[in-house]
């Protein structure tokens, strides 16, 4: 197998230097079906420089090929990494990722085995009906973010989501790669998913693949943009929606009667909310305890994004 890590990115310089390094030191072992890797890096019109850095350090990174688009949002620019891709097996990573140097050498061995377990276990052709889904783990630490512990609240029940996943270049071609109508924020790899599931792949976890995904560490200025995260991933939500209407995706995007009465209720109806909350939310921020306030702010945010769905179905529904 040949992989070509598609990476998108957006005025994500720092981070992107630590991502982009992780992925020169790969280590493969002396007998493997690893015939070798390229690194597909899409630069959605990054402001900050990122095109200059790369020309300036290009000969630090052998395997990158590099490409550039007019901002156009994460699906699009991973629709042209594939394209450009040279590789059988596609490796989807985001520019703030992390990666362990026995990534690839993970993802490798986890196909191998996943083949031939399905092999064993069905006459269905072709075999290669799956792909791989790495463990991602949240870290601020920019320092050094490979030093950060599993959490709980890194799980993921995830069918595909493109943080880190390995997929054949086949799979995503027949399912029609990603749907760049979703260009506000959210739900455009779940829904590629839902194609992916509906062509009968399977989902093989691989944990051994590890990726760290860096974020900074909460802080009430980052709370206006967290909201409107909220608002466009209602919006695309009911995009979603309407692409798949079934229970299940109704579930995932929290347009339910559960979900709007859970977060009414936590909220007290939206009493709760980034006024009422910043002094209780900063006092947990200086006691050291970022992640936390960030896990707390969720009960408000979850309520924006409920309205949101709400109120873009509504418009849907009046067109």
């Amino acid at each position: 197998m040949f992989f070509s890590i598609v990476i998108p990115t957006y005025n994500r310089l720092p981070i992107l230097q630590k991502c982009l390094r992780a992925l020169e030191l790969q280590e493969l072992k002396d007998v493997t079906p690893i015939q070798g890797y390229e690194v597909v890096l899409v630069d959605d019109g990054s402001t900050d420089g990122t095109l200059d850095w790369l020309a300036e350090h290009k000969h630090e990174f052998p395997h990158l090929r590099c490409f550039e688009q007019d901002h156009a949002g994460p699906a699009a620019a991973r629709n042209l990494g594939v394209n450009k891709a040279l590789g059988d097996t596609i490796i989807f990573i985001d520019s703030d990722l992390v990666v362990l140097n026995s990534f690839l050498q993970a993802h490798a061995d986890a196909l191998v085995q996943g083949k031939k377990k399905l092999e064993s276990n069905t006459s269905d052709t072709p075999k290669e009906r799956f792909f791989t889904y790495g463990a991602v783990i949240n870290t601020c630490n920019f320092e050094n973010p490979t030093a950060e512990p599993y959490k709980i609240t890194d799980f993921s029940a995830a069918f595909f989501a493109t943080g880190n996943v390995a997929i054949s270049k086949h799979w995503l071609e027949a399912a029609g790669l990603f749907d760049t109508g979703f260009q506000l924020y959210g739900w455009e790899d779940l829904e590629l998913g839902v194609r992916l599931k509906k062509l009968g792949l399977s989902l093989i976890k691989c944990p051994e693949a590890v990726g760290y995904h860096w974020h900074p560490a909460f802080s009430l200025q980052q709370i206006p943009k967290l909201i409107d995260q909220e608002i466009q991933r209602g919006r695309m939500g009911v995009l979603f929606y309407q692409k798949h209407p079934t229970w299940e995706v109704k579930m995932m995007i929290q347009m339910t009667w559960f979900h709007r009465l859970l977060w009414g209720i936590l909220s007290l109806n939206g009493a709760l909310n980034e006024k009422t909350m910043s002094p209780f939310l900063q006092w947990l921020i200086n006691l050291g305890k970022p992640q936390l306030a960030l896990e707390i702010a969720r009960i408000f945010l979850n309520w924006y994004n409920v309205k949101s769905v709400y109120a873009a179905y509504k418009e849907m529904q009046d067109k």
